[in-house]
């Protein structure tokens, strides 16, 4: 009697069925499911699947990252931090063959990378969970301070800049605004061709007119940057969120809350994919949140009001859930807060006692959503400009 032949799983549920159920699997374990086998193998590791992956995913991992030593960092899954008693936080080491010369900072990230900058004059760029790296330089910059008898520290000398991505090129870009007397200078970096190309977009006023939080965050295909100016001792804030679209390559302005008028400076945060502002108010112990429900819709600004005190907001989990740090005193444990949409204080998680705030002093961190995305391939274009050395 023949042995009836074992069905295996793509005998029992169509392809597209599989892929669907796979989209929906948190990206911590997807690496592990590679193994099942050569199909499944293929199926993740395709671009397209990664991609889509990023843009579906029911369950998105958050993971913070903060720069401990020269070397290393400490690495926080924000949702598994909050889901037992057990959870270990991780040390990760950077992507540097050797211990780096000079001091480098985390500088953001986009779409699963993070970009860090590795002075005198480079820039590295990260996916921790793969663990893709890839070192451009920025010494051009340098060099054309050291002509005129300056050297540029970044981001010191950067009045402006960000990372983000131009989906219509499939290109990381890092845009950086800065001047030189009185001139002002836009350029950027193409991480896929390894090259800098002057933008001639002009921004809508001189630099030093305006001060600018220079550290801008990616949105939309557009790079947000938020404006403060002081009024008699309060912070008001005339002036729109300045946005610069990475397919046009042109400026623009988003209009803020009319309302927004506060007591105490306010930061600028993307939560759950919304521009979002907040600012904490001391006397009445509580911080106010401005949410942008749809995107460059004035009316959709809405304000909510949190009765905490939080230092910084992190991240919007499952459209419902705010991860932050609270404030602390610098000899305390790094402390973590999980509260809901309808402000209510949920969870703490407490560091473990050797990793004392002052671990975290003059530190730079990022939030970012863990993604299985490749790095797009070098282009054969030439650089219209100049070439990174």
């Amino acid at each position: 009697m023949e042995e009836k032949k074992q069905k295996n799983i793509h005998d029992i549920l169509p392809v597209d069925l599989i892929q669907r159920i796979l989209l929906r699997i948190p990206v911590k374990h997807l690496g592990r499911l590679k193994c099942v086998s050569k199909f499944w193998y293929s199926l993740i590791s395709d671009p397209d699947f990664a991609e889509s992956h990023l843009q579906l995913s029911l369950a998105p991992t958050h993971a913070c990252i903060y720069k401990k030593a020269s070397t290393e960092a400490y690495l926080f899954h924000l949702e598994e931090a909050f889901n037992g008693d057990n959870y270990e936080v991780k040390v990760v080491s950077f992507p540097f063959k050797k211990k780096p010369p000079s001091e480098f900072r985390v500088m953001g990230s986009c779409r699963g990378f993070v970009l860090l900058s590795r002075q005198p004059h480079f820039f590295v760029v990260w996916n921790p969970l793969t663990g893709f790296s890839k070192r451009v330089s920025y010494s051009w910059l340098d060099i054309v301070h050291r002509n005129k008898g300056m050297y540029f520290h970044f981001p010191g000398n950067a009045r402006l800049y960000g990372f983000g991505y131009d989906t219509s090129r499939d290109d990381y870009l890092v845009v950086i605004a800065w001047h030189d007397g009185d001139c002002q200078h836009l350029d950027c970096l193409s991480l896929r061709t390894n090259s800098w190309i002057n933008l001639d977009a002009a921004l809508p006023k001189p630099l030093g007119f305006m001060e600018w939080v220079s550290h801008g965050l990616f949105l939309n295909g557009s790079i947000h940057w938020f404006p403060f100016s002081y009024s008699r001792g309060s912070h008001c804030y005339r002036e729109g969120l300045l946005t610069f679209d990475l397919k046009e390559r042109s400026f623009s302005n988003i209009s803020l809350p009319e309302q927004l008028i506060m007591g105490g400076p306010a930061t600028f945060v993307i939560l759950g994919g919304c521009l979002a502002l907040y600012s904490q108010c001391y006397v009445e112990r509580k911080t106010d949140i401005w949410v942008m429900k749809e995107y460059k819709v004035q009316s959709s600004w809405t304000l909510y009001e949190v009765p905490y005190l939080i230092s910084k907001y992190l991240c919007l989990s499952n459209h419902s859930d705010i991860f932050a740090l609270e404030p602390i005193s610098v000899s305390s444990s790094l402390k973590f807060a999980k509260y809901n949409i309808r402000e209510e204080l949920l969870q703490h998680f407490t560091c473990p006692p050797h990793l004392r705030h002052y671990t975290f002093n003059h530190a730079s961190y990022t939030v970012y959503t863990e993604s299985l995305l490749l790095f797009p391939s070098n282009s054969k274009h030439k650089d219209k400009k100049k070439n990174v050395i």
